[in-house]
């Protein structure tokens, strides 16, 4: 059970019309296809009937949700349109005036809410590199000046500026940054005591990305729209709107370098994806609120998967068999045991505990982490080590357990050990589903540190090890 307040009842799989054997057999694939999964919540009829976090992720903490973000941040549009502050058929250029560049195209001014929500302006493909290359300074800007080359309305093409606008938009007309509009409308009336939020330069968040929230909260936000926006007695979203804006407003192609899935190709709401059940915010990397109204079911994942579907396809395979089943509660007993246990393997090897090591970073490997010519420094220290990555970059390393050490604001947690002559250490920059994993050949003084899956905004480990991380993704 989690140690902080809890935003939802508890109670268990058999209570609950579950079979607690179609959770174990989800672990059990997830195990065998090597799926790295960081957390899982399974809500049934309104209360948590399974929860596990993968150690060293925990249920304290929060997860860096990457697309999940632009779910709510159609709510936040759906609280001003409630308001009476937007409307669906209002225009970029009518709402930010200030940021309309003087070349903008006729389609360019036709651009409204209701294009932005269900990214339908007339892009074929993300315009995020183009845009942030055209306007480095102002994203909105360099969106209208990206050509577009369909009718508005007539293509979904996936565009992360248009949830940028959107959270500009609501910002303007409401007098309130998004994070704060949201904390004061969404979470601190939910219970939600943490939101963290990455930002870019200037100090905005991006909207489309960047939320960190602990697994509980996006299971709850997940529950939230499952009733229909009610919370307790408060109606916290209109249920009109979350009617709208999660049911399919423009069909889905094949999106160029993504994988094909079944789920892709449902369709897409207001910032929400269509699913073979139901429909689900869904992030980068394996972050997923998943609401399934006919089954009375929420999951909220926690991952580091480069396909989507590595997630998805065993939710509904094994999952999905086990509702409205008889269960047992020695079943749950069974289930609660393997939840409690859940953790990634630490790195194999000695301890060595007197050796130290020396080396030079190669950043030629593929997914470096660090700069070429990096100094790296291993120094022993009671029970693990200290890795100095550079002049100002120390980081504690268990052995055998994990460690954690915040050298630069954000948490981060890792585990090494010797195996050979070769210092081999994981550091699992916590808050998001990234890890490094550090390689240092004693012997030849040379070292490498490569991500497990590059971070979409930057890759330079640094980054991500301040809070809030502030940046912009990288443009060629």
């Amino acid at each position: 059970m989690p140690s902080h307040p809890a935003l939802l009842p508890r109670s268990t799989p058999a209570a609950s019309g579950m079979s607690s054997r179609s959770i174990i057999t989800l672990l059990d694939r997830f195990e065998a296809q090597s799926v790295e999964c960081h957390s899982i919540m399974v809500v049934r009829h309104g209360h948590v009937v399974a929860e596990g976090w993968w150690a060293p992720y925990s249920a304290e903490r929060t997860h860096l949700l990457y697309s999940v973000t632009k779910s709510f941040t159609s709510v936040a549009v759906g609280l001003a349109i409630a308001d009476g502050l937007l409307s669906l058929d209002d225009r970029v250029v009518d709402v930010l005036p200030d940021h309309v560049p003087a070349d903008i195209s006729e389609q360019g001014r036709r651009v409204t809410v209701h294009h932005l929500l269900s990214m339908t302006a007339g892009h074929r493909t993300d315009s995020l590199a183009d845009a942030w290359r055209l306007e480095p300074g102002d994203l909105v800007k360099g969106f209208l000046r990206v050509p577009f080359p369909e009718a508005e309305g007539t293509r979904h093409a996936y565009d992360n500026p248009t949830t940028f606008i959107l959270a500009r938009m609501v910002e303007r007309v409401t007098g309130q940054g998004l994070p704060e509009f949201l904390d004061e409308r969404l979470f601190r009336p939910m219970g939600v005591e943490h939101a963290e939020w990455d930002r870019v330069a200037s100090g905005a968040a991006f909207g489309f990305q960047g939320l960190h929230l602990t697994t509980e909260a996006v299971a709850a936000f997940g529950e939230l729209l499952l009733r229909g926006g009610l919370w307790g007695d408060r109606q916290l979203i209109p249920r009109e709107w979350v009617e709208l804006a999660t049911r399919r407003h423009i069909e889905t192609l094949q999106i160029e370098g993504w994988s094909e899935n079944l789920d892709a190709l449902r369709g897409y709401g207001y910032q929400f994806w269509m699913s073979r059940h139901g429909y689900r915010a869904d992030g980068a990397f394996g972050q997923f609120c998943l609401v399934v109204p006919s089954h009375d079911l929420v999951v909220a994942v926690t991952a580091a998967v480069t396909q989507g579907e590595a997630i998805l396809d065993p939710l509904w395979e094994c999952l999905l068999p086990g509702l409205d089943q008889e269960g047992s509660t020695r079943d749950d007993e069974i289930l609660a045991d393997r939840l409690r246990r859940l953790s990634l393997a630490p790195v194999p090897g000695s301890a060595e505990p007197k050796r130290s090591a020396k080396a030079r970073l190669d950043a030629c490997a593929e997914g470096s982490a660090l700069p070429e010519g990096t100094t790296v420094t291993v120094d022993p220290v009671d029970g693990g080590w200290i890795v100095g990555l550079g002049p100002s970059l120390n980081i504690e390393v268990g052995h055998g357990d994990w460690r954690e050490s915040a050298p630069l604001g954000r948490p981060v947690v890792a585990a090494g050990a010797w195996q050979d002559d070769t210092f081999v250490a994981d550091l699992y920059v916590i808050t998001n589903p990234h890890r490094v994993r550090l390689v240092v050949d004693a012997e030849a003084g040379t070292a490498v540190a490569t991500w497990n899956i590059v971070p979409l905004a930057n890759s330079d480990l640094a980054v991500h090890l301040r809070s809030p991380l502030m940046t912009r993704p990288d443009v060629a």
